[in-house]
């Protein structure tokens, strides 16, 4: 008997779930039931690595099937190491490879969207200058054809979820408005969104800890990416100051951008339907699950607060 999913929450919330050990479904699932995780974000291949190993069929089909039946959203996270603004060539061929690889066993295991960096423009121009306008052209260059394949997978497909960083290095998008130029150096593909990530945005200058920074941050994001594009986030409060560009997640208000900033999100038209994914540390609380239970426990107190 197929089970009756949940009756959606306006956002789910859940967490970056291991899948060491027994796998997607054996590992992965049984982390979510823990943490009390509503949607799962899961790697699939060494997020730190360039290998892009196959997977398993019979547990991609069990990751598959437990996901819809008990309504649980999944998303991949692509590998850091990818970067289509680098001056290197085998950098960007190992990126092609490596997101080509993520996107196909996202569609494998039934995945909402694949997150990727938006990266860098790593190098210097031979004029001693930025190497940002070619960067962009690379990226156009080398992720458009992705976004070709992915049409053929069918309807069926993952979106790419661009993730603007916190602006640490040449970085490439970091603050909302620079993703308007990403997004059209794209054309604008209908299954290219966001992925907001509540610590880059903070670290990359966005002041959500302010009064109305949160609707200041979304209405920005809405404009240069366009209506709708806005489709994850990731939950993540902030070690460091307001525009410091440095990626250092906290627990949900332990950090400096406070729990109330939250409760905000939750309640901005923009992310109506959008799942939280929270990042945060854990191996503080025992590496256990225990610093993610909390974390999901706190955003569903904000989300029920907020309507």
């Amino acid at each position: 008997m197929t089970a009756t999913p949940p009756p959606a929450a306006r956002n789910r919330v859940g967490a970056h779930v291991p899948v060491a050990a027994r796998g997607l479904a054996g590992t992965g699932l049984a982390y979510a039931r823990r943490v009390g995780a509503e949607t799962v974000q899961v790697f699939v291949a060494n997020p730190r690595g360039w290998a892009t190993p196959p997977g398993n069929p019979a547990q991609d089909e069990e990751f598959r099937t437990a996901c819809a039946e008990g309504g649980i959203p999944a998303y991949v996270h692509a590998p850091y190491l990818i970067n289509f603004g680098s001056d290197s060539a085998a950098t960007r061929e190992r990126s092609a490879e490596s997101l080509r690889h993520s996107l196909r066993r996202g569609h494998a295991i039934g995945a909402l969207g694949v997150v990727l960096h938006t990266g860098s423009a790593v190098g210097t121009a031979p004029d001693g200058g930025s190497r940002r306008a070619e960067a962009m052209a690379q990226v156009r260059a080398d992720v458009r054809p992705l976004l070709d394949e992915l049409d053929r997978l069918g309807d069926d497909a993952p979106w790419l979820l661009l993730e603007p960083t916190a602006g640490q290095g040449r970085s490439l998008c970091s603050r909302m408005e620079d993703l308007a130029e990403y997004v059209a150096a794209l054309d604008g593909h209908p299954r290219v969104g966001v992925c907001l990530d509540t610590c880059h945005a903070f670290a990359a200058g966005h002041d959500l800890a302010a009064p109305g920074g949160v609707k200041e941050a979304l209405d920005t994001l809405t404009a240069a990416a366009g209506p709708g594009r806005l489709r994850l986030i990731h939950a993540n409060d902030s070690e460091d100051a307001v525009g410091a560009r440095k990626d250092r997640h906290a627990n949900i208000g332990a950090g400096l951008i406070g729990a109330q900033p939250f409760r905000d999100l939750f309640a901005h038209p923009a992310t109506e339907g959008v799942p939280l994914i929270v990042e945060t540390p854990d191996r503080k609380h025992g590496g256990d699950g225990t610093g993610h239970a909390m974390d999901i426990a706190v955003l569903k107190e904000l989300r029920e607060a907020s309507s």
